[in-house]
């Protein structure tokens, strides 16, 4: 299993009239955690994109909403790899509040494209290979 964790602060442009997080806005947090856990790595989206020609599209979003986040809670984003990625690679997120509250958790599945077939194809070698340690069963 691999897991990151990202910190961030909830900023007021964020949040709707209440002063929560509006919901809309926690897809953009599975992405921070996606991109970050990913640059964790070693590798970033962008050099996926430029130098590996490897795009990976959202297939689908499960999100369960738990307690509200606030503006200007630091919050974290914990993004979470249960199995190693094949043709598919699910993200699991849970974002905690300043205190340490679980308040929301989803899971992101999705899939890579080559750039240049638009075909589907496996996890690219340098992300398994760099991920494959945090799946040893011998550790």
């Amino acid at each position: 299993m691999y897991t990151h964790n990202f910190t961030k602060r909830i900023r007021y442009g964020e949040t709707d009239q209440m002063g929560y997080l509006y919901y809309g806005n926690y897809a953009l947090l599975y992405e921070i955690g996606r991109s970050e856990a990913i640059r964790s790595l070693g590798i970033s989206y962008k050099q996926m994109e430029a130098d590996l020609k490897i795009m990976m599209p959202v297939i689908s979003v499960e999100s369960r909403y738990l307690a509200p986040l606030t503006y200007d809670d630091q919050i974290t984003i914990r993004t979470i790899l249960k199995e190693m990625p094949g043709k598919l690679i699910h993200f699991y997120h849970e974002i905690f509040n300043g205190e340490g509250q679980l308040c929301h958790k989803a899971e992101v599945k999705l899939f890579f494209i080559d750039m240049e077939t638009q075909r589907r194809v496996s996890a690219p070698a340098y992300l398994t290979d760099n991920l494959k340690p945090c799946f040893d069963t011998l550790h």
